[in-house]
């Protein structure tokens, strides 16, 4: 049997899931070459922040073990940066000047951190947080005594102050709005990560903007619009990401914020497809590794000739910071006509917030928000997602599955 040429670009969780369920399903069809211009094997990068913390090693973040790899014949080509794809020809080009033929190629080239564009930005000290290097280069920063300003009160910007304040670095945190992780939590469950997060010694400036990172050669503070300066010796930029298109422009692809795909994660050339952080599919290109996940399952299933589409996923958020548990999934403020039920008890710490709508009788959830017990978070935002009647559930089903399903059946 000819097995069909597979190129993905990128060695990221999503191209790795993707290598994984195809080789669960059709083990003998392809024949897969995976390039990725990072020096590493596939690695876990949800877990950047444990690493800069010292929580974990390194070799605990490894996807796969180099076994597994040749086990299952595929070809991974690491530290290779493809620089131009020929459509009508089939094949990629890598920088070194190889030329690899292709029957089908997936893009997962990921994403780009954003670099505010302040003055002083090109200052020694100046970083982001998105891969192992960016760890490298944060550690080497991180001398005895050390002062560092994070700038992104995002998931992303409160996991490097976390690491960066559990290696006892002096550590602030800037963000333009007037509550941490705005897009995932509401005021009240914002009110409680800042409490906890600064009782881990991060230090907080909300509602600021910064006006420019002032050095002699290298990082020496941060200057707010509002006149405060904040010492620091570095700076981690961690603002948000960009899908990664360039690639995808270069050959013609159809992009907008991210290269444009349909249900089965096909680009505007049919043997060309996307997935993860560079893909934009309706409308959203999501920065999320679960809808990463969805898609390798659904891009794998169409490539292995089974029936498969994707209607997009309902995001859900967790925080990694040891400690902290919080869920976030779903219309978590509540769209207009929502009903909200909400359970807090502040001796213990926990809140919980339920968002539900009501159409012609069916009560279905839509969001939920948990902080201090996000035991029951998945299965929560199973019934989002699944658009699951809850009628019989509701009159407890704030207080999580073990109480709701029993007394519903």
């Amino acid at each position: 049997m000819t097995k069909t040429r597979l190129i993905i670009i990128g060695t990221g969780m999503a191209a790795t899931r993707l290598v994984d369920e195809l080789t669960r399903r059709v083990p003998e069809a392809f024949d897969i070459c995976m390039i990725g211009d990072e020096p590493t094997s596939p690695y876990n990068r949800v877990l950047l922040s444990s690493l800069l913390a010292g929580e974990l090693d390194e070799s605990e973040l490894t996807l796969k073990t180099p076994d597994w790899w040749s086990q299952n014949n595929i070809r991974i080509l690491t530290g290779e940066r493809v620089t131009e794809i020929d459509k009508a020809a089939r094949c990629v080009t890598l920088a070194n000047g190889t030329i690899l033929n292709y029957d089908q190629l997936v893009l997962a080239t990921g994403s780009k951190p954003i670099c505010l564009p302040l003055p002083g930005a090109d200052l020694a000290g100046v970083m982001t947080f998105r891969d192992l290097a960016d760890v490298a280069k944060i550690r080497a920063a991180m001398k005895p005594d050390a002062s560092a300003v994070v700038i992104g009160g995002g998931l992303l910007g409160l996991e490097a102050a976390y690491g960066l304040a559990k290696a006892n670095v002096k550590t602030s945190l800037i963000h333009l709005m007037d509550r941490l992780m705005e897009r995932q939590l509401d005021a009240e469950a914002a009110n409680m990560l800042r409490d906890d997060i600064s009782a881990r010694g991060i230090s907080f400036h909300l509602s600021a903007n910064t006006k420019k990172i002032h050095g002699a050669g290298k990082v020496e503070a941060i200057e707010l619009m509002d006149g405060t300066v904040i010492p620091a010796d570095l700076v981690v930029m961690a603002v948000g990401i960009r899908p990664n298109i360039d690639l995808a422009q270069g050959a013609g692809l159809t992009t907008g914020r991210g290269i444009l795909v349909d249900d089965q994660l096909a680009t505007s050339d049919p043997a060309i497809f996307a997935l993860g952080e560079c893909a934009e599919h309706r409308g959203i290109a999501y920065g999320l590794v679960e809808p990463a996940y969805e898609q390798a399952r659904i891009l794998a299933a169409h490539l292995s000739a089974d029936s498969a589409a994707y209607a997009g996923s309902v995001t859900a958020t967790n925080l990694k910071v040891h400690g902290i548990h919080l869920f976030s999934s779903g219309d978590f403020l509540g769209a207009d006509g929502s009903d909200v039920i909400v359970l807090r008890d502040r001796g213990l710490k926990t809140y919980r917030k339920l968002v539900l709508k009501n159409e012609g009788g069916t009560t279905q959830l839509t969001g939920c928000l948990l902080y201090g017990d996000t035991s029951d978070g998945l299965w929560y935002a199973e019934l989002i997602r699944q658009q699951t009647p809850v009628n019989s559930m509701r009159p407890l089903l704030a207080f999580g599955r073990d109480l709701a399903t029993r007394e519903a059946a």
